[in-house]
């Protein structure tokens, strides 16, 4: 059985409600029965009558050092759960998926180097001009290509990382136009 850590915001979190997230959750979690994996999920309700989906599950699971988050909405906060576990079997599955393919290809001969989708580690809404989050970064030596499986995984815009080969700060983001880009201290272009 997995560590799920359920929280409600907003909303009490009922009996039936904490039984529907064990099932649906951790059936999602089998699919990547590793050690340390932790899980926290977060239920809630927005305020906002406007937003017809207003009730939110927000699933995070820790993999070794590696983070999967995931969010759904829905009007019934069991369809919001189900969303949610379906969205983490997608995105475990992906991951292990790119485990199995890093291990055989750091055993075969090196060939180019294969990147898929792109995501964002911190969520900064500015309506205004003015900051309305903070967020800290936990920075590890990573590559590029395992910046961009972070970011996927998280699902976000951008990832901002230490880069393991140089030691700076870089940034990988998705293009609106397609594919990825990376932002590199003018220090390490002049290399």
């Amino acid at each position: 059985m997995q560590d799920i850590k359920i929280s409600g915001r907003k909303v009490s979190v009922s009996d039936a409600l904490r039984e529907r997230v064990q099932a649906k959750i951790g059936d999602a979690l089998t699919v990547f029965d590793i050690s340390p994996m932790t899980c926290d999920v977060v239920l809630r309700v927005d305020k906002y009558h406007s937003n017809p989906e207003r009730k939110t599950c927000e699933v995070t699971v820790y993999v070794r050092d590696n983070v999967v988050r995931v969010e759904a909405s829905s009007d019934d906060m069991y369809a919001a759960i189900d969303d949610a576990a379906a969205k983490v079997t997608r995105q475990l599955r992906k991951y292990k998926t790119r485990i199995i393919d890093k291990k055989q290809r750091s055993q075969a001969p090196l060939v180019a180097a294969q990147t898929s989708n792109l995501g964002d580690l911190i969520e900064n809404r500015d309506d205004d001009e003015l900051l309305v989050r903070e967020k800290y970064v936990d920075l590890r030596p990573m590559t590029e290509e395992e910046a961009l499986v972070q970011t996927d995984l998280i699902g976000h815009d951008f990832y901002v990382f230490e880069n393991a080969t140089t030691g700076l700060i870089n940034v990988v983001y998705h293009r609106h136009n397609g594919g990825y880009g990376i932002i590199k201290p003018k220090l390490e272009t002049e290399e």
